[in-house]
């Protein structure tokens, strides 16, 4: 008799950080699938956290990714690179965030070169999200 063993909650956080990340550059998983040698289902597997990742496949996925080992177990480490050298450090956040809209606003803001401009931009946002509480952030900050 096999029974079948429930996702284990590291497998679904670093699924998760492999599906963030694909889509936040824009990567389908048919695209990871074919750098990796896999068909889309086992990017899919992968990303639900329903099979385990090996360690010479979750080097590959950070690969193909451009992101570092420990950036798929939820550390902030991208590559250094003129596209991402932000001053700040990167914000984590949670796979449920990755709505539509704010992947659309993740990805301009990424492309967004003049870190003065990404200040104002998260300015404007600190502004609408929460009326009249801008105080509160800027003494979090």
């Amino acid at each position: 008799m096999s029974t079948k063993k429930a996702p284990n909650d590291v497998d679904r956080q670093v699924g998760t950080r492999v599906r963030m990340r694909r889509t936040l550059i824009g990567m389908s998983q048919e695209k990871l699938g074919e750098a990796l040698g896999l068909t889309f289902q086992q990017v899919q597997k992968y990303e639900k956290g329903t099979n385990r990742i090996s360690a010479s496949r979750l080097h590959q996925i950070a690969t193909a990714l451009g992101v570092t080992i420990n950036y798929l177990y939820g550390g902030n480490d991208l590559p250094d690179t003129p596209e991402s050298g932000f001053a700040e450090a990167p914000v984590p956040y949670e796979g449920e965030m990755l709505t539509s809209d704010a992947l659309k606003l993740l990805r301009a803001f990424h492309r967004i070169a003049d870190p003065r401009m990404r200040r104002k931009v998260i300015e404007i946002a600190t502004v609408l999200a929460a009326p009249g509480d801008e105080e509160a952030d800027d003494r979090s900050a």
